[in-house]
């Protein structure tokens, strides 16, 4: 990513991932259509008061292994082979750590978590069997998102997309058939995407040890004076520093969405059910912005590395480009279609279903009309964290929080219960409005001490 056309660089690397988005979405979606249209509205209502208790884990797990590639992108655009073997070396151990603890908070807290939402009683014990089952999975889903990272972190953005394609095939079938056939109810649902995480997990790690420069051992053997494997405290505490605040982000943006959905359960099953229904979407609304976001990071961790901050700026300009083209052409197609997708995932007693649906569609409007507001944020952030940079996104993340809170608050109070949907718009810009100030004197500090150094 230090030579070459940044807009084809951009473009072309965060295309395989926004297929592999495509697909991950694909079996997001088909676990809520099967719950949704098999299972019926109080089953989709209980996949969705899990919902952000469930996203707040996933994103720990991915802050975490992105925050760790980060170093492994600056080492490898500065071409010290070493000094990136001992960060990837590093970072294996601390994930290992991390999925472990991970694992004891989150069965231990999601009942208490759950009850302090307000779930419904009709819905919570399935709410439950959910995540307890989906929360076994966090091992796996930490060495799929640690492999899938270095992977990015090296240019390699193929790889984590034949995975997804995997893992796709594989719970969409399992869905249908402990859904489905087996009538496993919500449980068939999650054990389907423990298994199907497992599969990525083990394609994305056979293929990072075919990369001969990552073969610690025989690293080992070569250099006999080298021990990869023993911790490093100081690299360790780096690697912490650069992750701990992306995970933090995620947290306080769940706790965000958490103190949404306590709202929302207070606005019936029907509602529940509709919110659950646009917020499966969500991830398709964003889906070109993820890839765009691991793009732009990998791009200006590797051109930092190479000490070039002005193709640090060309690339961001070009993100902001595509991006923005893309955040319009998925914004036409959800406001012209997007009453029949989410009918998608709705059944039941018909008028119930309409209202869901109804619900629904309104909720999808309010996200897509200002998206373009979404796929900024994703490329200033990355950007940032591309530059080593991971307190200003934490920052933003409080932003989120602080914006998501005070409209979820004072909005349905003044205008009804549908006036909800209009805190993540507010949540949005709060986070814009930090991220860019930020970069634009981030990156004038960089032009400052690059052309000093020269």
């Amino acid at each position: 990513m230090t030579e070459g056309s940044p807009v084809k660089l951009i473009a072309s690397f965060a295309f395989p991932l926004m297929l592999g988005n495509i697909f991950q979405q694909l079996y997001t979606m088909v676990d809520t259509m099967v719950v949704g249209r098999i299972l019926g509205v109080q089953a989709l209502a209980a996949l969705g008061a899990s919902d952000w208790l469930n996203w707040m884990i996933l994103g720990m797990v991915s802050g975490f292994a992105q925050g760790f590639s980060i170093k492994i992108a600056q080492e490898f655009g500065a071409g010290n082979m070493e000094k990136l073997r001992r960060a990837f070396a590093c970072s294996i151990t601390l994930a290992a750590v991390l999925a472990v603890l991970l694992l004891i908070f989150s069965q231990w807290s999601l009942r208490t978590i759950l009850m302090w939402m307000s779930t419904p009683e009709d819905i919570i014990g399935n709410s439950i069997l959910y995540l307890r089952i989906m929360f076994c999975g966090i091992p796996l889903l930490m060495a799929y998102n640690m492999a899938a990272s270095v992977l990015r972190a090296l240019g390699n953005g193929k790889a984590p997309l034949y995975a997804m394609i995997l893992s796709s095939s594989v719970n969409i079938a399992l869905d249908i058939l402990f859904v489905g056939s087996f009538h496993m109810g919500i449980a068939g649902a999650a054990a389907a995407t423990v298994i199907a995480e497992g599969c990525s997990a083990i394609y994305c790690i056979a293929v990072v040890r075919r990369i001969s420069y990552l073969n610690l051992r025989q690293e080992e053997k070569e250099k006999r004076e080298a021990n990869y494997w023993k911790l490093d405290i100081s690299l360790a505490w780096r690697l912490l520093l650069l992750s701990a605040p992306i995970a933090f982000q995620a947290v306080v943006i769940s706790v965000g969405g958490l103190v949404v959905q306590s709202v929302v359960n207070g606005f019936g099953v029907v509602f529940i059910a509709g919110f659950t229904a646009t917020n499966k979407l969500y991830g398709i609304l964003e889906i070109a912005a993820t890839a765009y976001g691991f793009a732009v990071t990998t791009y200006t961790g590797q051109n930092l590395g190479a000490g070039n901050i002005k193709r640090i700026k060309e690339g961001v300009r070009a993100g902001m480009m595509v991006a923005a083209a893309t955040s319009v052409v998925i914004s036409t197609v959800m406001i012209l279609f997007g009453r029949r997708i989410v009918g998608l995932f709705i059944s039941g007693e018909p008028a119930q279903a309409a209202e869901a649906i109804t619900i629904a569609y309104h909720f999808l409007l309010v996200l897509s009309l200002p998206l373009v507001i979404l796929y900024f944020l994703y490329v200033y952030r990355s950007a940032l964290q591309g530059m080593g940079d991971t307190m200003i996104p934490m920052l933003s993340g409080v932003a989120e929080f602080v914006m998501r809170i005070a409209a979820v608050f004072v909005l349905p109070r003044i205008y009804g219960p549908e006036a909800v949907f209009f805190a993540e718009l507010a949540a949005w810009i709060g986070a814009d409005v930090i991220l860019i100030t930020a970069y634009y004197i981030r990156i004038h500090q960089f032009t400052k001490k690059y052309s000093v150094q020269q």
